[in-house]
């Protein structure tokens, strides 16, 4: 197979590469909006956002092992690459969560 095809940025515009790191975006927006708007406190209820971010956290998981088990054997290098951006995007929409104890 020819080098240039597994290439990190051919991979990475697959929609098993690409949605799960825009749901983790999409997750820290909303939860970075909400805090902006509403603040830090706590609500009996957690909320549209909180449901919504729960299920947009969740949801990308079969989406990340589908590109892992179609694409770790075609291209290792590559696809850690992609599963380290997609870990660092979901731990970057958990920070806030974590660190505010939301």
């Amino acid at each position: 197979m020819d080098a240039h095809k597994n290439s990190f940025s051919v991979i990475l515009k697959h929609p098993s590469a690409f949605l799960p790191l825009a749901m983790s975006f999409t997750a820290l927006t909303m939860m970075l909006g909400y805090l902006a708007i509403h603040g830090v406190a706590r609500e009996a209820d957690e909320g549209a956002v909180a449901h919504l971010w729960q299920i947009l956290m969740a949801g990308q998981m079969p989406i990340v092992a589908f590109f892992a088990i179609k694409w770790l054997r075609r291209a290792p290098k590559q696809t850690l690459g992609v599963l380290a951006l997609q870990a660092g995007a979901g731990l970057a929409s958990m920070a806030p969560v974590f660190l505010l104890g939301l």
